[in-house]
């Protein structure tokens, strides 16, 4: 892959990641408060918090989340193949870990929006509570699969620049999702793996274009 095409995927991967973060506030704030996991416990807290949501924050993040996801694959790959480019072992490492990564990624991001969208569109009642619960836990492994995926990216991706494998200088190893997360996770931000995969991008496509 060019070096231009590194750059210009990067920039739209980050692009992405940030319209990402949009689309988790979205599912986040609802007209009422902020949702959280534990509202999920008690109906009469659940169906206050979407009085008055019309679904199109739903659908919106489910959508938007699709196109996201897709634009931050871009960068993924151009990663891949410019790590590859110095170390096939570890490129094929980054593609097979980005792969489940990206798919589940996108899956949980669905879920998460349907989840609401079903709850509102069933009447917010007890027995819709009950149903969305059910699904949002047996669709869990989808989480799990993203994340794992996640992990071995980025641990990837940091030792090969740390250890001087690729072309990059071994500073730019701080822009990487890991140590970025750790960073804002204080923070307690909507969407902080959105930010920090940003600000991963973001960093990177500056290093690319100084070298």
């Amino acid at each position: 892959m060019s070096p231009i095409a590194i750059k210009i995927f990067l920039a739209i991967a980050c692009a992405g990641h940030i319209l990402c973060c949009f689309c988790d506030r979205a599912i986040t704030y609802t007209p009422n408060g902020r949702f959280g996991f534990n509202d999920l416990n008690d109906n009469e807290r659940l169906a206050a918090l979407f009085e008055g949501s019309s679904k199109k924050r739903q659908m919106f993040s489910i959508l938007g989340g699709i196109l996201a996801l897709a634009m931050t694959s871009l960068g993924y790959v151009a990663l891949c193949s410019y790590v590859a480019s110095y170390s096939a072992a570890c490129g094929i490492v980054l593609l097979v870990s980005f792969a489940p990564f990206i798919v589940a990624g996108a899956a949980h991001h669905v879920f998460c929006g349907a989840v609401e969208w079903f709850y509102i569109r069933l009447g917010r009642t007890e027995e819709a509570r009950k149903v969305i619960v059910e699904f949002f836990k047996k669709t869990l492994p989808a989480m799990y699969v993203c994340f794992i995926g996640l992990m071995i990216f980025a641990v990837t991706l940091f030792v090969a620049i740390i250890t001087g494998t690729t072309g990059l200088p071994r500073w730019a190893c701080v822009f990487n999702v890991l140590p970025m997360f750790i960073v804002i996770l204080p923070f307690r931000l909507v969407g902080s793996f959105n930010i920090a995969s940003a600000a991963q991008f973001l960093g990177l496509f500056i290093v690319f274009c100084a070298i």
